[in-house]
């Protein structure tokens, strides 16, 4: 990529469809395409903030440190109590070491005046996002993608990008959706200098295993991080409150939260009624009498679903992980009512290792171990015996049990792991395959899975961090454009880089202590939350009834065929929309091919059925 790159002297708005603000150089050759969410934080208004040196910052996120950064560079030299200012300055400081020097959620990019050159960074785990295009030489960068759209030459789907899709439900490698448009990963900083582009990683967690610290030295380390983190998440100018799901880390977050906060506490939880599979807000209701904080529930139903969705793929950009954004929306909504700032517990199952497939995967490679002789080899941190009574977890699991336990048992670490998340296999002849080309999916996870920065030791380890780099972002993408749909802004305290980089250090045999998942992070919190969301066994996330509305006539199931049944839908150049068509109503209760289908159908309809309307939205001055 070689765009051309001129000094950014000046710049002007041009406002998009629906309303996205793009900043360009009125000479073109330098393009800042950012949205409104890009400049809702700059206390200088809705114009990039520029410093003494003419420096200039489009910057969207929090920067939680932002008076230390203030006492250590000088107070002297600041103008507004800003954290954007805070970067600016670091940035004279640092350089484009800034992003180490901050502990937050961060997406920036800042024009170098004096070298003629830009400098992006995202955070460390993407939970502000990040994308670019080069278009005619020149570079696009972007907190949305649908701000990229109007530059691009056509709206297209990225056919390795849909690959990864279809396997996982979120792409790999910085790849998104859209054919032309790419994301920064987290952790990662660009710069555009000399007509070139360079991307690089500027930080990674290591698993550097401490093996002389006791397990009551690592709980009460984890409470001491994870009362500092909470603190810094609670720096803000509005009163806060949390979501609280009746999960470990939710519950967590706004139990401490609510102890330490000066003002007002409230939760925010959602429930659909179906069933009690999907009701699990009598545990948010007993952690809120317990911390004595108001809790706002909500009944979400199909009404509900049928006037949002479409929604939720608009302000998604593109779909990623699974149907828990559709609840999350509507929670948010109700949020944004009463708070300006909510706490969340993302990043917990990925960290400590909470997902019952790390169970299934290990007790397989227990079964092995005992009958190869190599239980005792090194890699494996419980025995067969030890983590049979945590089988329990596997009760609703069965139907994958079933496909996972189908072929390749007793495979290689990575090709077991690789068929746990794979969600290709149920699609079959409902994807034309051959139009996909020929990228495998499986390399690319070959390479995340196997990542120098994680040892060979636990495959606890390399499981969690697969999920670490490539899920969890998924799951912040859904966290961030939830929220800001309503102008709420979604912090998520178990991602602070210190308490993050320790959990790293921590045995896999202390984390997973007998097969119990979580096993370090319960302990440390053990005091502070009810025994019953201590012992749960039977969290499952945010599970959406989406199997059980199809399964019998009613709104959804008439929406969901419609939708499939149209002329656009049935003439898609990789799904067949009615073979699609004739599987609704058939899926397993908590089966997410239907809900992954109809996601890429309504996103199709949403951005690639809509082409025109972006292509119209650009004047000749916002594209040179």
């Amino acid at each position: 990529m070689e765009p051309s790159l001129r000094a950014m002297n000046r710049l002007q708005a041009h406002r998009g469809p629906d309303g996205e603000a793009t900043w360009h150089h009125p000479r073109g050759h330098v393009g800042f395409a950012h949205t409104r969410l890009a400049i809702i934080d700059l206390d200088t208004g809705d114009q990039p903030m520029i410093d003494p040196r003419g420096n200039v910052i489009a910057f969207n996120g929090e920067i939680y440190n932002y008076r230390e950064l203030r006492d250590e560079l000088g107070r002297d030299r600041f103008r507004t109590k800003s954290d954007t200012e805070a970067i600016l300055a670091g940035y004279e400081r640092w350089g484009v070491d800034v992003p180490n020097h901050l502990r937050g959620m961060f997406a920036f990019a800042l024009w170098d005046d004096a070298s003629q050159s830009l400098f992006c960074a995202r955070d460390r785990f993407g939970i502000k996002p990040l994308y670019y295009a080069v278009v005619d030489g020149v570079l696009y960068v972007a907190s949305e993608t649908k701000a990229l759209l109007p530059f691009l030459p056509s709206i297209e789907t990225d056919p390795d990008g849909l690959k990864d899709y279809l396997t996982f439900q979120f792409c790999l490698d910085g790849k998104t959706l859209f054919k032309g448009v790419r994301e920064v990963p987290p952790a990662h900083i660009l710069i555009a200098r000399g007509g070139t582009i360079s991307i690089r990683r500027y930080w990674d967690v290591y698993y550097h295993l401490d093996w002389d610290h006791t397990e009551r030295y690592f709980t009460e380390r984890i409470r001491e991080l994870l009362a500092d983190s909470v603190d810094f998440h609670l720096r803000a100018d509005v009163p806060v409150g949390a979501y609280v799901s009746g999960g470990l880390d939710s519950s967590t977050i706004a139990a401490l939260a609510a102890r330490q906060s000066s003002e007002p506490f409230l939760g925010f939880t959602g429930r659909f009624a179906e069933s009690p599979e999907f009701d699990e807000s009598h545990y948010a209701r007993e952690l809120a009498e317990r911390e004595r904080f108001a809790l706002h529930e909500t009944t979400i139903d199909r009404s509900d679903f049928i006037a949002s969705i479409e929604k939720v793929i608009y302000h998604l950009d593109y779909p990623v992980a699974g149907p828990g954004s559709f609840p999350q929306f509507v929670v948010s909504r109700v949020a944004a009512q009463h708070r300006k700032v909510v706490l969340g517990g993302q990043g917990g199952d990925e960290i400590f290792g909470g997902y019952v497939r790390y169970l299934v995967a290990y007790f397989e490679q227990c079964i092995k171990s005992a009958i190869d002789g190599t239980m005792h080899n090194g890699n494996f941190v419980v025995t067969y015996e030890s983590i049979i009574p945590n089988l329990e977890s596997l009760r609703q699991y069965k139907p994958m049990l079933r496909e996972f336990w189908r072929d390749g048992l007793f495979e290689d670490l990575d090709q077991r792991y690789f068929r746990l998340v794979d969600r290709s296999t149920t699609l079959g002849d409902v994807v034309r395959w051959d139009a996909l080309g020929d990228y495998s999916p499986f390399e690319t996870f070959k390479g995340v899975f196997r990542g120098s920065n994680v040892g060979r030791e636990s495959y606890f380890d390399l499981m969690t961090h697969f999920d670490f780099k490539t899920l969890l972002p998924a799951l912040l993408q859904v966290e961030d454009r939830m929220a800001m749909a309503h102008g709420l802004e979604s912090r998520v305290p178990l991602l602070d880089h210190p308490l993050v980089e320790f959990a790293a250090t921590i045995p896999s045999n202390v984390k997973f202590k007998n097969g119990e998942m979580k096993h370090a992070f319960r302990l440390a919190v053990r005091d502070d939350m009810p025994s019953s969301i201590v012992e749960r066994k039977d969290k499952m996330g945010f599970p959406v009834p989406l199997a059980d509305w199809l399964a019998r006539p009613g709104p959804v199931r008439n929406f969901v065929s419609d939708v499939f049944s149209s002329s656009s839908a049935r003439t898609r150049e990789f799904v067949d929309g009615d073979r699609v068509v004739s599987l609704i109503g058939r899926e397993q209760r908590f089966g997410r091919m239907l809900w992954g289908l109809l996601s890429l159908e309504l996103w199709q309809r949403t951005f690639h059925d809509q082409a025109a309307k972006y292509r119209n939205a650009v004047t000749q001055e916002a594209h040179p």
